[in-house]
């Protein structure tokens, strides 16, 4: 199996780790809830983690890499755009490798799903790879020629926070400050307000609503199709401006059932392309699920390295 790895996606409900051969096998992987609003408790939580994959991988690592659900400022090296609001404004690097006597490496928990899924999963073999990832917030990764692209200031592929056109930008505000973004209209929480606000009850989260819809209820299928339309032109931005091979969707709205297959046609009209043209937009679910972010951050580091 060779040489290993580890890593750590501290996401906003759930703080996994992974122990992975050469080859990509899984030897080792565990999740724990994350503990919402405390920056204390996050760096006890991620120091325990590693201490556990240590012991089930039955070595000590001298590193690892974390995905976070935000950024790091090149300028300051504190933690920005973090939906997980808590970390924000801290210096998480500095903060985890004193914590844990390792050093780290952090990248965008979307930039993450992107590098694994264009090493062994739904992109293996493509060139340009844009992640996308549905939950919580909306987020997106960008890997060109197996290389992350942060961009200049560590922005690339914060699509989420492209202000969606044609809607009432009355929009309930974003965490960033701003109204209007695509995250307020496409993550899972979105959904919710917008059923509840049109008139339906009961509902608390995604899957539920996309039973009713299943079971054939106007209301939950109509706020299913509003979405899909939403998330067609988001992405049809991110088609026109990047073109990648491959979208990969990750993240527990990316499950509903029907979205992948329906994704293209939703994405086609948006697309800058000549009438006639073969466009073949390539929609794919991450092969690796919700542990894909993982999987990509104990890649973060290479082998050689």
């Amino acid at each position: 199996m060779g040489a290993l790895r580890l890593g750590i996606d501290l996401g906003g409900s759930k703080t996994e780790g992974v122990v992975l051969a050469a080859d990509g096998f899984e030897i080792a992987r565990r999740r724990v809830p994350t503990v919402k609003g405390s920056y204390a408790a996050t760096l006890a939580t991620v120091n325990s983690l590693v201490l556990e994959m240590e012991k089930l991988a039955g070595q000590r690592f001298g590193r690892f890499g974390i995905g976070i659900p935000g950024s790091i400022s090149p300028r300051t090296g504190l933690v920005r755009n973090a939906n997980s609001t808590w970390i924000n404004n801290r210096p998480l690097g500095v903060d985890l490798e004193r914590k844990t006597g390792r050093v780290v490496r952090i990248s965008n928990d979307a930039n993450c799903l992107a590098l694994s899924e264009m090493h062994d999963g739904a992109a293996q073999g493509a060139h340009a790879v844009f992640a996308v990832i549905l939950g919580t917030g909306v987020g997106g990764g960008l890997v060109l020629n197996g290389q992350i692209i942060n961009g200049a200031h560590g922005l690339a592929g914060e699509w989420g926070h492209i202000p969606l056109a044609h809607e009432d930008l009355n929009a309930p505000p974003c965490f960033c400050g701003r109204r209007g973004c695509l995250e307020q209209y496409l993550s899972g929480p979105a959904i919710v307000r917008d059923y509840l606000a049109s008139g339906g009850d009961g509902a608390e989260n995604v899957e539920e609503i996309s039973a009713r819809a299943q079971a054939g209820e106007d209301l939950a299928k109509s706020v299913l199709a509003r979405h899909l339309a939403r998330l067609g032109q988001g992405l049809g931005t991110i088609v026109n401006v990047l073109d990648p091979e491959v979208l990969v969707l990750g993240g527990g709205v990316s499950n509903l059932p029907g979205l992948i297959k329906a994704l293209p046609g939703a994405i086609a009209p948006h697309v800058f392309a000549a009438k006639g043209d073969m466009i073949e937009i390539k929609v794919r679910r991450a092969k690796w699920g919700d542990s894909s972010g993982v999987r990509g951050a104990a890649r973060l580091w290479r082998l050689e390295e």
